[in-house]
């Protein structure tokens, strides 16, 4: 092989390897309403569970009545019962919790595990949640009237509910029910 073809040869295969470098990385698939909600109540979820690690993980059982400030702003209170049941390796709980203006954000590789949420509004909580892996988290939550302001997703959609009712439960991973009236569901 002359000198002049190798020289060519090699210049289509590097044209080739920069060709299939410049690709647009996939974009993700559109977010409807479905999944917007989905988003929504994922942050709804992990904002109480935030609330909880930071102020009631490692407490005393018994009765409970704590406030933090929110990460971005805002502040949340967590009152009521909870109970560890170390047989189970699980925790019994009848919690409140109050979201002023409580500002979080979540940023993922998984587009639907993306929000910069606001709350503000008051969640029950009742049920079981899992300390060890002998248990299963099992919950019922419910607000009459939580507000939600921010954005969902990657890239980010606007999310702006006032006063909507939210009815979940949550059993293992699974979470589902409604938020405003609409039907909503996720694996968390």
């Amino acid at each position: 092989m002359t000198p002049l073809c190798s020289r060519l040869i090699a210049s289509v295969v590097v044209l080739t390897c920069l060709a299939c470098g410049a690709q647009d990385p996939p974009k993700a698939p559109p977010c409807e309403r479905e999944c917007q909600d989905a988003v929504a109540l994922r942050a709804l979820r992990e904002m109480a569970k935030l609330v909880y690690n930071l102020k009631l993980q490692g407490q005393p059982v018994g009765p409970q009545d704590a406030t933090t400030p929110c990460p971005l702003g805002g502040q949340a209170r967590v009152f009521g019962e909870a109970y560890s049941n170390a047989l189970q390796g699980s925790t019994e709980v009848q919690l409140s919790y109050v979201f002023e203006t409580c500002r979080y954000l979540s940023r993922d590789d998984e587009p639907g595990e993306n929000y910069d949420m606001t709350l503000d509004g008051t969640l029950s909580q009742v049920g079981t949640l899992a300390v060890q892996p002998t248990a299963s988290t099992a919950l019922v939550m419910a607000s009459e009237s939580m507000s939600f302001a921010g954005s969902v997703y990657d890239p980010p959609l606007a999310f702006n509910e006032l006063e909507c009712a939210v009815s979940l439960g949550q059993s293992g991973n699974s979470l589902a029910g409604f938020i405003c009236d609409r039907e909503a569901g996720l694996e968390l």
